[in-house]
């Protein structure tokens, strides 16, 4: 039993991260694009950050890190934004908001998976129906425990 419950619970890791990776990759991009160039980001540039993985704007969010410096410090596009603009784009607030509607659209959908696999593990458990020993006898469990006891 304990082998099944440590095997489900890998499994439903892999499951749920997967999930929100698909979840951020359907709404981040957009999102990333459309916040960078509404700081005055040339749209090329921020394409080609909107287009990264999202697996690595995940573990940056995860980890607390804001990569917008990096990205458009490789592209050169921190040369085309006024001071203030850059000042916004690598400060501690831009990228946490900008990842907060995407992350949470993928918290959503794996929240919803999970409450679909609970409501069907409900309905199956239900119709198990009910498994009491008749009355005046031991369950099978209690039976073993008294007979290793002996």
């Amino acid at each position: 039993m304990l082998i099944f419950q440590n095997s489900g619970t890998a499994l439903s890791i892999g499951v749920f991260f997967s999930l929100m990776v698909s979840g951020l990759a359907a709404s981040l991009p957009a999102t990333l694009k459309s916040g960078l160039m509404a700081h005055g980001v040339p749209a090329a540039s921020a394409a080609h950050a909107a287009s990264l993985p999202p697996v690595s704007t995940l573990l940056a969010t995860f980890l607390g890190n804001n990569p917008i410096e990096h990205l458009l410090a490789s592209e050169g596009a921190l040369g085309h934004v006024t001071r203030a603009q850059r000042s916004v784009l690598t400060g501690h607030t831009f990228f946490p908001r900008l990842v907060s509607g995407p992350f949470h659209h993928g918290l959503a959908i794996v929240f919803g998976v999970a409450a679909g696999m609970a409501l069907v593990s409900a309905v199956a458990s239900a119709l198990r129906g009910s498994h009491r020993p008749p009355d005046g006898q031991q369950a099978p469990a209690a039976k073993a425990t008294v007979r290793s006891e002996r």
